[in-house]
């Protein structure tokens, strides 16, 4: 199983995550949805906290292995996040979409490209509250549960709406 975050702050946040998975759906039957979460509102994390609210989402991807490798499939996601007007001219900075595989089975890698698992999901609350809402009995490959992980940050959640406090 694949677990891919998106999250949206330009335009039409929500139709923006609604975009994202119809343009995955058209990868055809390699790429198959198995479970998406609530619509998250949160407010921005990283560099640049001086901007719009986040609409994040997270989703649970069957991919099949035989045809996709992560750094391909993470491939797919930055073009379809270009395809809805992402550049990548302030890094954190707003974005129409942003995609990041979390999780992919249980691999661990790390390259230039793509770490995998992604390297500050267990610390966002953005990721871990829909991911326990989809995946309450998620593990990361080290043996962190996500019920762990949760209890480790510092957030707020009312609703659907999440703050943290920045790291």
């Amino acid at each position: 199983m694949c677990y891919v975050s998106l999250g949206s702050n330009e335009g039409n946040p929500e139709e923006n995550l609604n975009e994202a998975l119809a343009r995955l759906e058209t990868y055809g039957d390699e790429i198959s949805l198995k479970a998406m979460s609530g619509i998250y509102l949160t407010e921005p994390q990283g560099p640049v906290t001086d901007q719009p609210w986040f609409a994040n989402q997270l989703i649970k991807l069957e991919i099949d292995a035989e045809i996709w490798a992560a750094a391909g499939f993470l491939s797919t996601c930055t073009a379809i996040e270009a395809q809805l007007g992402r550049t990548r001219q302030v890094p954190g900075g707003p974005r129409p979409l942003d995609m990041d595989i979390i999780a992919w089975g249980n691999t661990i890698m790390e390259t230039d490209f793509l770490t995998l698992p992604h390297p500050r999901a267990r610390k966002r609350a953005f990721v871990l509250v829909p991911l326990k809402e989809i995946a309450p009995d998620f593990v990361f490959p080290d043996g962190t549960t996500v019920d762990e992980a949760l209890a480790a940050i510092s957030y707020r959640q009312e609703g659907f709406k999440i703050w943290q406090d920045p790291e």
